[in-house]
């Protein structure tokens, strides 16, 4: 993958897709757990969100690296890259674990609409070790979908952090203090 584009880091241009893509799909994820009428309208929309975002983060990180090694090195920039590499593993497990919580739930409704016609209006309830499994995925999901939030944060922070340390870009006005500094 190319570390410039015209002269642009390409890691600055993918970087927004997972900025956005990744706190959708945690946004999305939480909602399809927690509510039925989503799951049951935009569950498989949430899981190719969370594909698409989960696909991104490579790209991001491939080219962050070969940023990275055409920058001069900084311990900013160290902390990024370290919480950076974190980021796959809990994105991708979220995306996994999307996908099952919802696969079950639409092979559910699929069965309870197999009885026939007006023999029921919504899908029963899970029973059993079904239930647990659902439970357990729902739990795995939403714990997952929050650690990835968190990590986007800390990554964006950190390699704003990198690129832009302690610049300011906004000038008090005569009297007034910057909140956190002095001016």
């Amino acid at each position: 993958m190319p570390t410039f584009i015209s002269n642009l880091p390409v890691h600055v241009m993918v970087v927004h897709a997972v900025v956005v893509l990744v706190p959708l799909a945690v946004l999305g994820s939480i909602a399809v757990v927690l509510w039925p009428a989503a799951r049951r309208r935009y569950g498989w929309l949430v899981v190719v969100v969370a594909a698409v975002a989960t696909g991104c983060i490579p790209i991001a990180t491939d080219t962050g690296d070969g940023l990275e090694h055409s920058l001069p090195r900084t311990d900013l920039m160290a902390v990024h890259t370290h919480l950076g590499d974190q980021l796959l593993p809990f994105v991708a497990a979220m995306f996994v674990f999307v996908t099952a919580f919802v696969a079950l739930h639409q092979r559910n409704g699929t069965a309870a609409r197999r009885e026939g016609p007006g023999t029921m209006t919504a899908a029963p309830a899970l029973t059993g070790g079904v239930r647990i499994v659902a439970v357990v995925l729902a739990a795995l999901t939403v714990v997952l979908a929050v650690v990835s939030g968190v990590q986007v944060y800390r990554i964006g922070e950190s390699g704003a952090r990198a690129a832009w340390g302690d610049t300011q870009y906004i000038t008090p006005a005569p009297g007034h203090q910057l909140p956190g500094g002095s001016g």
